[in-house]
């Protein structure tokens, strides 16, 4: 690393640390309004007017979708794109700071994935860079875009299919979890659906033979697909969620009822092949049953593909600025959060090196490898990936053995523990964007490797033209 390079390194990290309070306001303020995709009307209005005030060109239901928004700073070539997120879960309402479940609104909505810290620590690197570029009179383009709906949601693809990336060069990223590492597989591409059946209502108990189930279509489709299961590539997935069991009273046949059905396939190629299968076994509960099925699309994202270039890029900053670092009073609420986890828990795909501890320690080793492991969950980051080169690093922001999307999670990235890793992913892209736009043969070599991957396969949008982004239904 020459004297440059460090220095380089150390102002990102100060102007982070510059205003870290604003992005720690920015964090425990997304946390507090947990919103569930496409309506994170507040949280998305907080990122636009932080934007604005620090020098960013800020465009407001960008790319048609009312809660995403995307900062410009800069003109030319490159443009690089940090992503950020702000969409929380439904049902996993919980106080910050406790080692028990105590949610702060019975069945209400919680940030278990951590995504409050995401698109701050994102906005934390978009607001340095910018500082650095102006500073130093650095040319090229830095972009933050507010991403809504991640989690089901798929609003990066919308937003990919709608164009907002087709003048950028490179996409960065991150996300919170229990380890330190470059994340360095693929993911799995996914759709999912609604189906509606429509029966006749009857007296269950005096003319049922006069009623046609809804409900029996619903059921007689989560039978199929579970024998379905057996049937389709180990790698892929079939999940289900009863939306509409068609009311509460037994006694009446039920008319309405509705399941909604996520599909999950190692490559994007496949998921039209599984779609008609699954399609198919709900037609084929609806003749069953003399009942009429509507299919409604409702979200998907593609396949990530990974970038070699980029990650051991990353790498190298992750190494240089090192980890989180966390206090006793953090370690020991820690060891109070691990104590509610199983023995399974509390270990599941971790190192050796790190057993037994209260966090991770360390940055988990990279190694350019040939071949692709595939991760077995799903993100619309992928989307980006197939448009870009993209890369994303993984950054402690809670005890080693929280699982995502629990009550455990919510706690901790509602609180110190959180911020920590928050601030250190806003240095880490940061660091890591400014090496992309200082270094072209680094990008030219990234963009090379992306096009070496998607060589002879054509990306196919997950979103079909004429659907729209929606909101969760309750």
């Amino acid at each position: 690393m020459t004297k440059s390079t460090s220095n380089a390194l150390q102002r990102i990290a100060d102007l982070v640390e510059n205003k870290k309070s604003l992005f720690i306001r920015i964090s425990d303020q997304i946390w507090e309004y947990a919103e569930t995709r496409y309506e994170e009307r507040r949280s998305s209005a907080l990122f636009a007017e932080v934007l604005e005030k620090e020098g960013f060109a800020v465009q407001r239901g960008a790319g048609g979708i009312p809660t995403a928004v995307v900062g410009s700073y800069g003109s030319g070539k490159p443009v690089i794109a940090i992503l950020g997120e702000y969409d929380a879960l439904c049902g996993l309402s919980q106080m910050r700071g406790e080692a028990r479940k105590s949610p702060v609104v019975q069945g209400g909505n919680g940030h278990g994935c951590g995504h409050n810290l995401l698109g701050s620590g994102a906005i934390a690197a978009a607001i340095a860079v910018r500082q650095y570029m102006e500073e130093n009179k650095l040319p090229g383009t830095v972009r933050f875009y507010g991403c809504p709906a991640e989690e089901g949601g798929g609003g990066k693809a919308f937003m990919v299919k709608n164009g907002l990336f087709d003048d950028v060069d490179a996409a960065v990223t991150w996300h919170p979890g229990t380890t330190n590492h470059i994340m360095s597989s693929s993911s799995l591409a996914t759709c999912q659906m609604y189906f509606r059946f429509h029966g006749r209502s009857a007296h269950a108990g005096g003319d049922a033979h006069l009623g046609r189930s809804a409900l029996d279509a619903v059921e007689l489709t989560n039978v199929g697909c579970n024998y379905l299961r057996e049937h389709i590539i180990p790698e892929a997935r079939i999940h289900y969620a009863i939306t509409n069991t068609g009311g509460l009273s037994p006694n009446v046949v039920q008319a309405e009822a509705e399941v909604l059905y996520k599909i999950r396939v190692p490559k994007s190629e496949q998921l039209a092949d599984l779609y008609e299968r699954v399609c198919n076994v709900a037609k084929g509960a609806a003749l069953m049953t003399g009942t009429k099925l509507a299919i409604e699309f409702d979200a998907g994202s593609s396949e990530l593909i990974v970038n070699r270039t980029f990650e051991q890029a990353m790498y190298e900053k992750f190494a240089e600025l090192g980890c989180p670092e966390f206090d006793e009073d953090e370690a020991r609420f820690a060891e109070e959060i691990r104590s509610t986890l199983t023995e399974a828990e509390r270990n599941h795909g971790l190192p050796p090196e790190l057993a037994g501890k209260a966090f991770a320690d360390r940055l988990e080793p990279y190694e350019v490898r040939q071949e692709i492991a595939v991760a077995m969950g799903s993100t619309d980051v992928g989307d980006v990936s197939w448009k870009v080169p993209t890369v994303q690093s993984w950054i402690a922001s809670m005890a080693l053995g929280t699982s995502l999307h629990s009550w455990q999670a919510v706690s901790q990235v509602g609180m110190s523990i959180g911020h920590k890793g928050m601030l250190h992913a806003g240095k880490v892209i940061g660091a890591t964007v400014l090496e992309l736009l200082q270094q072209p043969e680094l990008l030219e070599k990234a963009k090379a490797e992306h096009r070496q991957r998607i060589a002879g396969r054509v990306y196919q949008s997950p979103i079909p033209d004429g659907s729209v982004p929606g909101p969760v239904r309750r």
